[in-house]
């Protein structure tokens, strides 16, 4: 009863936990996000709009669908009779969401907090080393299983926060291959467990921007796209930081878990040493985990994007990141173009038949990748066609250099074209597909009902083929429905590229 009663302090909106249906050995917490004032509230009204719990209701499920570690959406309910006081008065809504644990890392923190943290409504507030610890282990077996002798007493603190760091470079390599964008990466907002948690101002990347900032109240760029990894990183180190006391502690006992008391009569003088030895001791190995877990699987994820089978150690400086450039340089849809190139074939690189020129069938390919950007009048033709054709040469010989590896597949293009579609989202959740969702929703709730399960049906599914994506059917023609599908599974208003959202979203 002590780690539950635990549980519930730190999850301040928990509701219930309860164990898989599946698997009785899993326990999935459910909260209430947007539920009202709890007893563990502070000055905040506890309330959600409309808006922001559409936003967390969809992208969770869209993450899911992707492949990358989230939290999950059970139900949202509009309670259009409560008023909720923001930047204009909007309607309550309340959105229920499951995962194995909802802890943060800040909630290690909150429990040993650096010197320069300030709480809300002013003040300090000391380290609580007795909780710290019954946090850490509940967390350690519990949450994380480690693989820890607790009967035994082996020490257990170094793994919970390495194992905290394999799971987190896993999944922000999965945030970068998808360009998805948080938008708040503090502490607070960073899972012991590696989960995608708390959606707010978060964003898909339209055309590629290394440097694309999604939440306009970070001005300084500290949550841009290519700062995600640092920033989960920094995160960790602060779990290090909270944590290294109980390190250094367990280290001067002989790699022993400390016990109940074990800080009552340590001075302050102890406790620093302590904890200048556990980040000497952890430091180091924590970063290079991460950084390695990071990048493998990083690579992992791209070359499935793009229908590579065989690991390179050239592919990212040879195909990766030149692609990325193409993208940033000549303004392309980042998802468009993962997914038209699943349709390129080594052939289309090689000189028609009979014929000592340019393929003809590789120019019309490269005029099909070109129309990828929603702003053409911005772009070199002439420059764009050259850099694009270069690439795809380079590609059509890694892809040929690896056909023993499709040993039994048949058709190999076709096969690769089938695994490109299954790793490459037809369906992206932009930010002008939630606006819309989200107005119509606002206005009308039957209408707005409709179109929110459309597209939680779209955004669960993300690799089918919406729209009759292969269809060349006139749009006129198509039935309402799948014009409609094809509607949502295209760019958008040029209005609507790198729309930022507020921190409330």
């Amino acid at each position: 009863m002590g780690g539950l009663s635990l549980c519930v302090c730190v999850l301040l909106r928990a509701a219930l936990a309860t164990p898989h249906p599946a698997a009785a050995e899993l326990t999935y917490e459910i909260q209430l996000k947007g539920a009202g004032r709890t007893p563990f509230s502070r000055s905040a009204d506890g309330l959600a709009v409309v808006r922001s719990s559409v936003r967390e209701f969809l992208c969770a499920e869209a993450m899911h669908a992707l492949g990358i570690p989230t939290t999950r959406s059970l139900s949202i309910i509009a309670l259009p009779s409560i008023p909720v006081i923001r930047e204009r008065i909007e309607s309550a809504c309340v959105v229920s969401r499951l995962a194995p644990s909802f802890i943060r890392i800040g909630n290690f923190e909150a429990l040993n907090p650096p010197e320069h943290i300030s709480f809300l409504g002013g003040g300090q507030q000391g380290a609580s080393y007795e909780a710290l610890r019954k946090l850490g282990e509940w967390v350690g077996e519990r949450v994380l299983r480690l693989p820890i002798n607790w009967e035994a007493g082996e020490a257990w603190v170094k793994e919970l926060v390495m194992e905290s760091a394999r799971r987190n470079a896993k999944m922000v390599a999965g945030w970068q291959a998808y360009g998805f964008m948080h938008g708040v990466i503090n502490t607070d907002n960073v899972s012991i467990l590696g989960l995608t948690i708390d959606y707010g101002p978060y964003a898909f990347m339209d055309v590629f921007n290394n440097y694309h900032i999604c939440n306009h109240s970070d001005g300084e760029g500290r949550y841009m796209y290519q700062a995600q990894p640092s920033v989960v990183l920094y995160a960790l180190r602060a779990l290090l930081s909270a944590l290294a006391p109980l390190i250094g502690s367990e280290a001067a006992q002989g790699n022993k878990a400390v016990g109940p008391g074990w800080a009552d009569n340590a001075t302050p003088d102890q406790i620093s040493e302590w904890s200048k030895r556990g980040r000497e001791l952890v430091l180091r190995g924590l970063e290079d985990l991460f950084q390695d877990v990071c990048a493998e699987e990083y690579r992992r994820l791209m070359h499935k994007r793009l229908g590579l089978r065989r690991l390179d150690g050239q592919d990212e400086s040879r195909l990766s990141r030149p692609l990325l450039d193409l993208m940033a340089d000549h303004k392309l849809d980042f998802h468009s173009t993962f997914r038209r190139l699943a349709y390129f074939r080594p052939a289309m690189a090689r000189p028609a038949e009979g014929s000592d020129g340019e393929n003809p069938v590789l120019e019309q390919f490269v005029k099909s990748i070109l129309s990828l950007t929603p702003e053409p009048g911005m772009v070199d033709a002439l420059k764009a066609t050259s850099d694009v054709k270069a690439w795809l040469k380079t590609y059509a010989e890694r892809i040929e250099s690896e056909r023993g590896e499709w040993e039994g597949a048949g058709d190999v293009d076709a096969a690769r074209e089938r695994a490109m579609r299954a790793a490459n989202p037809r369906f992206v959740l932009r930010q002008w597909v939630l606006e819309e969702v989200i107005k119509k929703v606002e206005g009308d709730y039957e209408t707005g009902k409709r179109i929110l399960a459309k597209v939680l049906q779209m955004a669960c599914d993300p690799f089918e083929s919406w729209g009759d994506e292969d269809d060349p059917t006139p749009e006129e023609s198509l039935d309402p429905e799948i014009r409609e599908e094809r509607r949502y599974c295209g760019i958008g208003e040029k209005k609507m590229l790198g729309f930022q959202c507020s921190c409330s979203s």
